[in-house]
């Protein structure tokens, strides 16, 4: 019997860990987690089907879930902020660019840190960008929120406020060339520099996240040929 803990890690960083959901009980734990995190803010959850172009982050303190992160690839079925934003987010479904949506970031705020939150940032940009060749991502947050993910990741806002019926609250469209990530993680991955206005510091160096990557898709492959042996 596989130990399901460790074959699914991706990333040890202090007390904490970091690995993929690819259960559905994973992912039942998952959603308690949004939900908890997302209610107490006065937000509407709900539990919608995992399609399979999204991967989604767990990071654990021990064997406790604190914080989760999902990446969603661009698909027939589109992107959630596709329901507000199609129009904006389809100038960029051009020849030689990939779109890709962030989405249900939620953490446990005991567990909170810079740390934890660049690395599920950082392992949705691996993800997307070195696995997946993304070119560049979304994400939907509250305006009041929109300071935090322009000062500290480079994101530019898209549009106006508007009311997403998912949650039932206010939401702005950000967007992210990966390009500038790139040139980011060049200069600052590994610095760990408190001072800067940034979480691109606490990012892996590159040659890391080549081999974070491998690790990925060593454990996709290996997921895919154990569904495959029970339900082929």
């Amino acid at each position: 019997m596989r130990n399901e803990a460790f074959d699914q890690c991706v990333l040890r960083r202090g007390d904490y860990s970091i690995r993929l959901a690819d259960s559905p009980g994973r992912s039942s734990e998952v959603s308690a987690l949004v939900k908890r995190m997302y209610s107490w803010r006065g937000y509407n959850t709900e539990n919608t089907a995992v399609p399979p172009s999204q991967t989604t982050l767990e990071a654990f303190n021990g064997e406790d879930l604190v914080g989760t992160l999902s990446l969603r690839l661009d698909s027939e079925h589109g992107l959630l902020a596709d329901e507000l934003y199609k129009e904006k987010i389809s100038t960029f479904r051009v020849k030689d660019r990939k779109v890709c949506e962030l989405s249900k970031l939620a953490i446990d705020p005991q567990f909170s840190s810079k740390e934890l939150l660049a690395s599920l940032f950082n392992l949705a940009y691996i993800c997307g960008r070195i696995i997946h060749r993304a070119t560049d991502f979304f994400i939907e947050v509250n305006p009041r929120h929109t300071g935090y993910y322009k000062r500290m990741l480079g994101f530019r806002q898209l549009g106006e406020t508007s009311n997403c019926r998912r949650v039932n609250a206010p939401a702005v469209l950000l967007h992210l060339e990966l390009d500038y990530v790139d040139a980011q993680v060049s200069c600052l991955a590994g610095s760990h520099e408190p001072r800067e206005r940034s979480l691109y510091p606490y990012f892996l160096p590159e040659h890391e996240e080549k081999k974070v990557a491998k690790r990925i898709n060593h454990i996709n492959r290996a997921t895919a040929f154990d569904f495959a042996a029970l339900y082929g």
